[in-house]
């Protein structure tokens, strides 16, 4: 389980990596994608991944610019696409957040064959798991589909936004989207800038630990309910300092960026909050429809 994952993550950077790179030209500024930007010229002039891709969200930002301002079509546009890939992925999600929900459980069984090394005690412990997978319904491989699907996809929203002509032009107040927070800071203007960087680090933070409350919240539920306390998941440092690296990561990232890209990234954390909140909520159905038919 743990070469795939780190499969998975090396394949995730290599996409990253490569997507990353927004096209430019002779002078180094960034290609805009206009309203009259076609898909034939994207596609000519440079690769299947802009055309089929960034053009597409590139295009929406801009028509749906002129009818309701740049900063609701960034929203709209992220709404719109984090609904379609909800729709698309929504068993793989509910996977993820069941594979949290276990790892109290996951953690108790590796604790139970720890410093066993023989391969008799190891195939023990990963039937353990999977007994653990099937009587929830988990399948672990299936999770990672979230990932492989959601990466490109962001990707391509990353360089929409700072494609759009729309956006570049765009000023809201006395900010200008198109202008780096940290740039921003130290003009007249800063305080708009400052907190659209706080909003952004705040959005972020909720999205990246909702989960982790979540499952805290319902193990103290369930540990009420047999009259015990709660068991605390073991404290898993690696995790965790990852976690907070890509958090500082978006941060560092959130001063030297455009202004829109913040804006954009802010909107993002907002839907995930709720798409954890809807698969939350479609998982608690579910297990009361169960319960209630046994």
């Amino acid at each position: 389980m743990k070469k795939l994952l780190l499969v998975s993550v090396v394949l995730v950077c290599a996409v990253m990596l490569s997507g990353c790179r927004v096209p430019t030209d002779e002078s180094g500024a960034i290609k805009q994608i206009t309203e009259s930007t076609t898909f034939s010229q994207i596609m000519s002039d440079e690769n299947w991944f802009s055309a089929l891709f960034v053009w597409p969200l590139a295009w929406l930002i801009n028509n749906l610019a002129t009818k309701t301002g740049v900063i609701a079509a960034i929203s709209l546009t992220t709404i719109l696409v984090n609904a379609v890939l909800l729709v698309i992925t929504l068993p793989s999600q509910i996977g993820m957040q069941k594979m949290q929900m276990l790892q109290p459980e996951l953690e108790k069984i590796q604790r139970k064959y720890e410093g066993r090394d023989d391969d008799a005690s190891r195939m023990r412990m990963a039937q353990e798991m999977q007994n653990l997978y099937s009587k929830y319904k988990v399948n672990p491989m299936g999770t990672m589909v979230v990932q492989f699907i959601q990466f490109p996809i962001i990707i391509a929203m990353y360089q929409a936004v700072q494609r759009a002509s729309s956006v570049r032009t765009a000023t809201v107040g006395s900010m200008s989207l198109d202008t780096t927070i940290l740039a921003g800071i130290k003009s007249s203007g800063r305080w708009g800038y400052i907190f659209l960087f706080v909003i952004m680090a705040v959005l972020q933070y909720l999205s990246m630990n909702l989960p982790m409350w979540i499952n805290k919240k319902k193990a103290e539920a369930e540990a009420a309910k047999h009259h015990r306390k709660p068991q605390e998941p073991t404290a898993n440092t690696q995790t965790k300092i990852m976690q907070w690296y890509m958090f500082a990561l978006i941060l560092v990232f959130g001063l030297m960026w455009p202004a829109a890209m913040s804006v954009y990234w802010a909107i993002y954390s907002a839907v995930t909050i709720v798409k954890t909140l809807i698969v939350q909520k479609v998982i608690d159905s579910r297990n009361a429809k169960e319960a209630e038919g046994k």
